[in-house]
């Protein structure tokens, strides 16, 4: 089964890592705890709406973009796990 929230957290990771900014600045921007913005990139915690829009005000990268992102992702997963349907999706999108 492919989580939502771990896609989400893919795609806030990669655009605060593209934009060369640690965990600390962007927690301290979005007014999140450092832990708890780690929980949201590792996918280990589902984040609010209201959290999300703070992320994604620290980040500068509109909600729209981040889940337009997300909604690629899934659909690609989606696409693995149809086309290998025997196969585990953690397996599939570590090969």
């Amino acid at each position: 089964m492919v989580l939502v929230r771990g896609l989400l957290g893919d795609v806030l990771r990669r655009k605060r890592l593209r934009q060369g900014r640690t965990l600390r600045e962007v927690s301290a921007d979005a007014r999140v705890s450092l832990g708890y913005l780690s929980e949201v990139e590792r996918g280990q915690k589902e984040a609010s709406s209201e959290l999300l829009a703070a992320i994604c005000m620290a980040l500068e990268v509109p909600l729209s973009t981040v889940f337009a992102e997300v909604s690629e992702d899934l659909a690609r997963e989606e696409a693995l796990v149809l086309a290998h349907p025997a196969i585990e999706p953690e397996v599939v999108a570590a090969a």
